[in-house]
Protein backbone atom coordinates (compact mmCIF):
# COMPACT_ATOMS: atom_id res chain seq x y z
CA UNK A 1 0.00 0.00 0.00
CA UNK A 2 1.08 3.63 -0.39
CA UNK A 3 -0.24 6.78 1.26
CA UNK A 4 1.13 10.13 2.49
CA UNK A 5 4.61 9.42 1.11
CA UNK A 6 4.94 6.10 2.96
CA UNK A 7 5.01 2.83 1.01
CA UNK A 8 4.51 -0.57 2.65
CA UNK A 9 6.48 -3.08 0.60
CA UNK A 10 6.29 -6.88 0.82
CA UNK A 11 8.97 -9.39 -0.18
CA UNK A 12 12.14 -7.38 0.48
CA UNK A 13 13.40 -9.97 2.96
CA UNK A 14 17.15 -9.25 2.85
CA UNK A 15 16.93 -5.43 2.84
CA UNK A 16 19.19 -3.36 5.13
CA UNK A 17 17.97 -0.51 7.35
CA UNK A 18 18.61 2.80 5.57
CA UNK A 19 18.99 1.15 2.16
CA UNK A 20 17.93 3.03 -0.96
CA UNK A 21 15.20 1.42 -3.09
CA UNK A 22 13.82 2.31 -6.51
CA UNK A 23 10.17 2.18 -7.53
CA UNK A 24 8.94 1.26 -10.99
CA UNK A 25 8.20 4.95 -11.69
CA UNK A 26 11.89 5.84 -11.08
CA UNK A 27 11.20 7.53 -7.72
CA UNK A 28 13.64 6.58 -4.97
CA UNK A 29 12.96 5.83 -1.31
CA UNK A 30 14.71 4.76 1.88
CA UNK A 31 13.84 1.76 4.07
CA UNK A 32 13.31 2.99 7.62
CA UNK A 33 10.95 0.49 9.26
CA UNK A 34 11.84 -3.20 9.03
CA UNK A 35 8.77 -5.08 10.26
CA UNK A 36 7.75 -8.74 10.32
CA UNK A 37 5.43 -8.72 7.31
CA UNK A 38 6.57 -5.64 5.40
CA UNK A 39 9.07 -2.81 5.08
CA UNK A 40 8.08 0.84 5.70
CA UNK A 41 9.69 2.97 3.01
CA UNK A 42 9.64 6.77 2.90
CA UNK A 43 9.45 8.12 -0.63
CA UNK A 44 11.85 10.85 -1.84
CA UNK A 45 9.40 12.70 -4.03
CA UNK A 46 5.79 12.44 -5.11
CA UNK A 47 4.01 9.17 -4.41
CA UNK A 48 1.29 9.80 -7.02
CA UNK A 49 3.02 7.63 -9.64
CA UNK A 50 3.34 4.68 -7.23
CA UNK A 51 0.53 2.11 -7.33
CA UNK A 52 -0.31 -0.94 -5.27
CA UNK A 53 1.27 -4.00 -6.90
CA UNK A 54 4.21 -2.06 -8.39
CA UNK A 55 7.66 -3.64 -8.46
CA UNK A 56 10.23 -2.20 -6.01
CA UNK A 57 13.95 -2.85 -6.58
CA UNK A 58 16.71 -2.87 -3.96
CA UNK A 59 19.78 -0.84 -4.92
CA UNK A 60 22.01 -2.74 -2.47
CA UNK A 61 23.55 0.50 -1.20
CA UNK A 62 22.91 2.68 1.84
CA UNK A 63 21.95 6.27 0.89
CA UNK A 64 25.05 8.16 -0.29
CA UNK A 65 25.78 11.58 -1.80
CA UNK A 66 28.54 13.04 -3.99
CA UNK A 67 31.39 14.82 -2.16
CA UNK A 68 34.61 16.53 -3.14
CA UNK A 69 35.91 19.81 -4.51
CA UNK A 70 33.76 19.44 -7.62
CA UNK A 71 30.80 20.36 -5.38
CA UNK A 72 32.15 23.84 -4.58
CA UNK A 73 30.10 26.63 -6.12
CA UNK A 74 27.11 24.35 -6.74
CA UNK A 75 23.53 24.24 -5.45
CA UNK A 76 22.28 20.69 -4.87
CA UNK A 77 19.24 18.99 -3.36
CA UNK A 78 19.27 16.63 -0.37
CA UNK A 79 20.41 13.71 -2.56
CA UNK A 80 23.28 15.72 -4.04
CA UNK A 81 21.60 16.22 -7.44
CA UNK A 82 22.48 19.69 -8.87
CA UNK A 83 19.50 22.06 -9.06
CA UNK A 84 21.34 25.16 -10.32
CA UNK A 85 20.95 24.29 -14.02
CA UNK A 86 24.73 24.12 -14.58
CA UNK A 87 24.90 20.51 -15.70
CA UNK A 88 26.11 17.37 -13.96
CA UNK A 89 28.91 17.29 -11.38
CA UNK A 90 32.44 16.62 -12.59
CA UNK A 91 34.77 14.12 -10.88
CA UNK A 92 33.66 13.38 -7.32
CA UNK A 93 33.58 10.56 -4.81
CA UNK A 94 30.49 9.28 -3.04
CA UNK A 95 30.13 9.24 0.73
CA UNK A 96 27.54 7.61 2.96
CA UNK A 97 25.04 10.01 4.46
CA UNK A 98 25.03 8.28 7.88
CA UNK A 99 28.45 7.52 9.33
CA UNK A 100 29.76 7.19 12.86
CA UNK A 101 31.27 10.30 14.41
CA UNK A 102 35.06 10.28 15.05
CA UNK A 103 36.04 8.61 18.33
CA UNK A 104 37.77 10.25 21.28
CA UNK A 105 41.30 9.14 20.27
CA UNK A 106 40.87 10.62 16.77
CA UNK A 107 40.00 14.05 18.15
CA UNK A 108 41.98 17.00 19.44
CA UNK A 109 40.81 19.92 21.57
CA UNK A 110 39.71 23.04 19.69
CA UNK A 111 42.57 25.56 19.44
CA UNK A 112 42.36 27.46 16.12
CA UNK A 113 40.01 30.44 15.79
CA UNK A 114 37.11 30.50 13.29
CA UNK A 115 36.48 34.19 12.58
CA UNK A 116 32.87 35.20 11.92
CA UNK A 117 33.58 38.85 11.12
CA UNK A 118 31.05 39.93 13.77
CA UNK A 119 32.57 42.01 16.56
CA UNK A 120 30.08 40.75 19.17
CA UNK A 121 30.89 37.11 18.40
CA UNK A 122 34.65 37.22 17.78
CA UNK A 123 35.29 39.22 20.95
CA UNK A 124 32.74 37.91 23.47
CA UNK A 125 31.64 34.45 22.27
CA UNK A 126 34.62 33.28 20.18
CA UNK A 127 34.28 30.16 18.04
CA UNK A 128 37.09 27.69 17.30
CA UNK A 129 37.53 25.33 14.35
CA UNK A 130 35.85 22.04 15.20
CA UNK A 131 33.36 23.61 17.63
CA UNK A 132 29.54 23.35 17.53
CA UNK A 133 27.97 26.72 18.33
CA UNK A 134 24.19 26.95 18.36
CA UNK A 135 22.48 30.08 16.98
CA UNK A 136 19.14 30.34 18.76
CA UNK A 137 16.37 32.95 18.72
CA UNK A 138 12.89 33.86 17.55
CA UNK A 139 12.01 34.27 13.89
CA UNK A 140 13.21 37.45 12.17
CA UNK A 141 15.97 38.23 14.68
CA UNK A 142 18.88 37.86 12.27
CA UNK A 143 19.97 34.27 12.94
CA UNK A 144 20.58 33.48 9.25
CA UNK A 145 22.37 36.83 8.84
CA UNK A 146 24.93 35.79 11.49
CA UNK A 147 25.55 32.54 9.59
CA UNK A 148 25.81 34.20 6.16
CA UNK A 149 28.15 36.91 7.47
CA UNK A 150 30.40 34.10 8.69
CA UNK A 151 30.52 32.61 5.16
CA UNK A 152 31.22 36.04 3.60
CA UNK A 153 33.98 36.72 6.13
CA UNK A 154 35.99 33.72 4.89
CA UNK A 155 36.36 35.39 1.47
CA UNK A 156 39.28 37.58 2.46
CA UNK A 157 40.99 34.80 4.42
CA UNK A 158 40.58 32.29 1.59
CA UNK A 159 41.66 34.69 -1.18
CA UNK A 160 44.87 35.74 0.61
CA UNK A 161 46.62 32.82 -1.05
CA UNK A 162 46.87 30.97 2.25
CA UNK A 163 47.77 27.30 2.26
CA UNK A 164 45.22 24.56 1.70
CA UNK A 165 45.42 23.68 5.39
CA UNK A 166 44.17 27.17 6.33
CA UNK A 167 41.31 27.61 3.83
CA UNK A 168 37.82 27.27 5.31
CA UNK A 169 35.24 25.74 2.97
CA UNK A 170 31.57 26.39 3.74
CA UNK A 171 28.47 24.20 3.44
CA UNK A 172 25.08 25.86 3.90
CA UNK A 173 22.10 23.55 4.42
CA UNK A 174 18.69 25.19 3.97
CA UNK A 175 15.97 23.07 5.60
CA UNK A 176 12.30 23.84 5.00
CA UNK A 177 12.95 27.43 3.93
CA UNK A 178 11.06 29.37 1.28
CA UNK A 179 12.47 29.03 -2.23
CA UNK A 180 12.67 32.82 -2.47
CA UNK A 181 14.96 32.89 0.61
CA UNK A 182 17.29 30.30 -0.93
CA UNK A 183 17.24 32.17 -4.27
CA UNK A 184 18.22 35.36 -2.42
CA UNK A 185 21.19 33.54 -0.90
CA UNK A 186 22.22 32.16 -4.31
CA UNK A 187 22.33 35.81 -5.41
CA UNK A 188 24.22 37.22 -2.38
CA UNK A 189 27.08 34.67 -2.33
CA UNK A 190 28.28 35.06 -5.97
CA UNK A 191 28.09 38.87 -5.66
CA UNK A 192 30.61 38.64 -2.81
CA UNK A 193 32.61 35.95 -4.69
CA UNK A 194 31.81 33.62 -1.80
CA UNK A 195 30.14 30.85 -3.80
CA UNK A 196 33.50 29.58 -5.10
CA UNK A 197 34.36 28.05 -1.70
CA UNK A 198 30.78 27.14 -0.70
CA UNK A 199 28.28 24.33 -1.27
CA UNK A 200 24.54 24.98 -0.96
CA UNK A 201 22.26 22.08 -0.02
CA UNK A 202 18.60 23.03 -0.35
CA UNK A 203 15.56 21.10 0.88
CA UNK A 204 12.91 23.82 0.62
CA UNK A 205 9.47 23.98 2.21
CA UNK A 206 7.91 22.49 -0.95
CA UNK A 207 10.15 19.41 -0.82
CA UNK A 208 8.83 16.23 0.81
CA UNK A 209 9.56 15.69 4.54
CA UNK A 210 12.07 12.84 3.90
CA UNK A 211 14.30 15.23 1.92
CA UNK A 212 14.12 17.87 4.67
CA UNK A 213 15.07 15.15 7.16
CA UNK A 214 17.97 13.95 5.00
CA UNK A 215 19.46 17.31 3.94
CA UNK A 216 21.55 17.97 7.12
CA UNK A 217 23.13 14.50 6.93
CA UNK A 218 23.90 14.99 3.22
CA UNK A 219 25.49 18.37 3.87
CA UNK A 220 27.48 16.87 6.75
CA UNK A 221 28.83 14.10 4.50
CA UNK A 222 30.01 16.78 2.03
CA UNK A 223 31.70 18.71 4.86
CA UNK A 224 33.33 15.53 6.19
CA UNK A 225 35.18 15.12 2.89
CA UNK A 226 37.21 18.24 3.79
CA UNK A 227 37.54 17.27 7.48
CA UNK A 228 38.90 13.81 6.67
CA UNK A 229 41.38 15.09 4.08
CA UNK A 230 43.22 17.49 6.39
CA UNK A 231 41.20 20.56 5.34
CA UNK A 232 38.78 22.77 7.27
CA UNK A 233 35.06 23.20 6.70
CA UNK A 234 32.15 25.06 8.24
CA UNK A 235 28.59 23.72 8.05
CA UNK A 236 25.45 25.71 8.79
CA UNK A 237 22.14 23.91 9.43
CA UNK A 238 19.34 26.42 8.92
CA UNK A 239 17.35 25.33 10.77
CA UNK A 240 17.15 22.13 12.80
CA UNK A 241 13.70 22.87 14.26
CA UNK A 242 12.27 22.32 10.78
CA UNK A 243 14.22 19.06 10.44
CA UNK A 244 12.70 17.84 13.72
CA UNK A 245 9.20 18.69 12.43
CA UNK A 246 9.86 16.80 9.18
CA UNK A 247 11.15 13.82 11.18
CA UNK A 248 8.07 13.92 13.40
CA UNK A 249 5.85 13.81 10.32
CA UNK A 250 7.71 10.80 8.92
CA UNK A 251 7.71 8.95 12.25
CA UNK A 252 3.99 9.43 12.83
CA UNK A 253 3.18 8.25 9.31
CA UNK A 254 5.39 5.20 9.91
CA UNK A 255 3.24 4.60 13.03
CA UNK A 256 6.14 4.91 15.45
CA UNK A 257 5.00 5.67 19.02
CA UNK A 258 4.94 9.43 19.74
CA UNK A 259 6.47 11.05 22.82
CA UNK A 260 6.52 14.61 24.16
CA UNK A 261 4.89 17.15 21.76
CA UNK A 262 4.25 14.13 19.44
CA UNK A 263 7.97 13.96 18.59
CA UNK A 264 9.32 10.39 18.39
CA UNK A 265 11.46 9.08 21.24
CA UNK A 266 14.71 9.31 19.28
CA UNK A 267 14.48 12.99 18.31
CA UNK A 268 17.44 13.71 20.64
CA UNK A 269 19.51 11.08 18.83
CA UNK A 270 18.43 12.64 15.51
CA UNK A 271 20.38 15.79 16.39
CA UNK A 272 23.15 14.33 18.57
CA UNK A 273 24.40 11.90 15.92
CA UNK A 274 24.46 14.77 13.40
CA UNK A 275 26.25 17.34 15.56
CA UNK A 276 28.79 14.86 16.98
CA UNK A 277 30.21 14.58 13.45
CA UNK A 278 31.58 18.12 13.73
CA UNK A 279 35.06 17.68 15.20
CA UNK A 280 38.68 18.79 15.23
CA UNK A 281 40.78 15.80 14.15
CA UNK A 282 44.10 14.90 15.78
CA UNK A 283 47.41 15.46 13.97
CA UNK A 284 47.71 11.69 13.35
CA UNK A 285 44.41 11.69 11.44
CA UNK A 286 45.17 14.75 9.29
CA UNK A 287 44.32 17.65 11.66
CA UNK A 288 41.25 18.63 9.62
CA UNK A 289 38.14 20.12 11.20
CA UNK A 290 34.41 20.52 10.70
CA UNK A 291 32.76 23.40 12.55
CA UNK A 292 28.97 23.37 12.91
CA UNK A 293 26.61 26.32 13.35
CA UNK A 294 23.16 24.79 13.88
CA UNK A 295 20.23 27.21 13.98
CA UNK A 296 17.17 26.68 16.20
CA UNK A 297 14.05 28.85 16.08
CA UNK A 298 12.31 29.51 19.41
CA UNK A 299 8.72 30.58 20.04
CA UNK A 300 8.48 33.83 22.02
CA UNK A 301 12.03 33.40 23.34
CA UNK A 302 11.23 30.13 25.10
CA UNK A 303 14.63 28.42 25.40
CA UNK A 304 13.14 25.76 27.69
CA UNK A 305 11.00 24.18 24.93
CA UNK A 306 11.66 20.58 23.86
CA UNK A 307 13.94 20.95 20.82
CA UNK A 308 16.04 23.85 22.27
CA UNK A 309 16.65 21.91 25.51
CA UNK A 310 17.72 18.93 23.40
CA UNK A 311 20.20 20.82 21.23
CA UNK A 312 21.73 23.17 23.86
CA UNK A 313 23.43 20.30 25.78
CA UNK A 314 24.75 18.75 22.54
CA UNK A 315 26.49 21.95 21.39
CA UNK A 316 29.55 23.73 22.83
CA UNK A 317 27.73 26.99 23.53
CA UNK A 318 25.04 29.19 22.03
CA UNK A 319 24.57 32.63 20.49
CA UNK A 320 21.19 34.02 21.58
CA UNK A 321 19.49 36.58 19.35
CA UNK A 322 16.55 38.54 20.76
CA UNK A 323 13.60 40.37 19.24
CA UNK A 324 13.76 43.20 21.77
CA UNK A 325 17.41 44.00 20.95
CA UNK A 326 16.65 43.75 17.22
CA UNK A 327 13.89 46.38 17.45
CA UNK A 328 16.04 48.60 19.67
CA UNK A 329 18.42 48.82 16.72
CA UNK A 330 21.14 46.65 18.27
CA UNK A 331 22.06 44.54 15.25
CA UNK A 332 23.32 41.81 15.19
CA UNK A 333 20.76 41.32 18.00
CA UNK A 334 23.02 39.15 20.15
CA UNK A 335 22.31 39.00 23.88
CA UNK A 336 25.86 38.83 25.19
CA UNK A 337 24.66 37.96 28.69
CA UNK A 338 22.97 34.69 27.76
CA UNK A 339 25.38 33.76 24.93
CA UNK A 340 28.29 31.51 25.84
CA UNK A 341 31.12 29.70 24.10
CA UNK A 342 32.30 26.73 26.14
CA UNK A 343 35.50 25.94 24.25
CA UNK A 344 36.09 28.95 22.00
CA UNK A 345 38.16 31.02 24.43
CA UNK A 346 41.02 28.52 23.98
CA UNK A 347 41.01 29.39 20.28
CA UNK A 348 40.75 33.18 20.62
CA UNK A 349 43.64 35.32 19.40
CA UNK A 350 45.69 36.73 22.28
CA UNK A 351 45.39 40.25 20.85
CA UNK A 352 41.57 40.01 20.85
CA UNK A 353 41.61 38.66 24.43
CA UNK A 354 43.54 41.76 25.55
CA UNK A 355 41.29 44.17 23.64
CA UNK A 356 38.07 42.71 24.96
CA UNK A 357 39.38 42.81 28.53
CA UNK A 358 36.55 42.72 31.04
CA UNK A 359 33.89 44.10 28.69
CA UNK A 360 31.61 41.08 29.15
CA UNK A 361 31.51 41.65 32.91
CA UNK A 362 31.00 45.40 32.42
CA UNK A 363 28.08 44.76 30.06
CA UNK A 364 26.50 42.44 32.63
CA UNK A 365 26.87 45.09 35.35
CA UNK A 366 25.45 47.70 32.97
CA UNK A 367 22.31 45.63 32.37
CA UNK A 368 21.80 45.33 36.14
CA UNK A 369 22.28 49.05 36.78
CA UNK A 370 20.22 50.10 33.73
CA UNK A 371 17.18 48.44 35.31
CA UNK A 372 17.72 50.49 38.49
CA UNK A 373 18.43 53.72 36.61
CA UNK A 374 15.01 53.50 34.94
CA UNK A 375 13.41 54.23 38.30
CA UNK A 376 15.50 57.39 38.57
CA UNK A 377 16.89 56.37 41.94
CA UNK A 378 19.93 58.30 43.17
CA UNK A 379 23.11 56.50 42.17
CA UNK A 380 26.61 57.15 43.52
CA UNK A 381 29.33 58.39 41.16
CA UNK A 382 30.93 54.95 40.60
CA UNK A 383 27.58 53.39 39.71
CA UNK A 384 26.73 56.42 37.53
CA UNK A 385 29.83 55.75 35.42
CA UNK A 386 28.61 52.23 34.61
CA UNK A 387 25.56 53.20 32.49
CA UNK A 388 27.68 55.65 30.49
CA UNK A 389 30.38 53.09 29.74
CA UNK A 390 27.78 50.35 29.22
CA UNK A 391 25.88 52.45 26.69
CA UNK A 392 29.12 53.00 24.75
CA UNK A 393 30.00 49.29 24.94
CA UNK A 394 26.55 48.43 23.56
CA UNK A 395 27.24 50.62 20.50
CA UNK A 396 30.60 48.99 19.71
CA UNK A 397 29.37 45.60 18.38
CA UNK A 398 26.76 47.12 16.03
CA UNK A 399 27.47 46.57 12.34
CA UNK A 400 25.47 46.40 9.10
CA UNK A 401 24.30 43.12 7.58
CA UNK A 402 26.58 41.36 5.03
CA UNK A 403 29.54 43.56 6.01
CA UNK A 404 31.75 41.33 8.17
CA UNK A 405 34.91 42.94 9.57
CA UNK A 406 38.26 41.14 9.30
CA UNK A 407 39.83 40.44 12.70
CA UNK A 408 42.66 42.98 12.30
CA UNK A 409 40.11 45.79 11.76
CA UNK A 410 38.04 44.63 14.73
Amino acid sequence: SVEDGIARVYGLNEIQAGEMVEFASGVKGIALNLENENVGIVVFGSDTAIKEGDLVKRTGSIVDVPAGKAMLGRVVDALGVPIDGRGALSDHERRRVEVKAPGIIERKSVHEPMQTGLKAVDSLVPIGRGQRELIIGDRQTGKTAIAIDTILNQKQMNSNGISESETLYCVYVAIGQKRSTVAQLVQILPEANALEYSILVAATASDPAPLQFLAPYSGCAMGEYFRDNGMHALIIYDDLSKQAVAYRQMSLLLRRPPGREAFPGDVFYLHSRLLERAAKRSDQTGAGSLTALPVIETQAGDVSAYIPTNVIPITDGQICSETELFYRGIRPAINVGSSVSRVGSAAQLRAMKQVRGSSKLELAQYREVAALAQFGSDLDAATQALPNRGARLTEVPKQPQYEPLPIEKQ
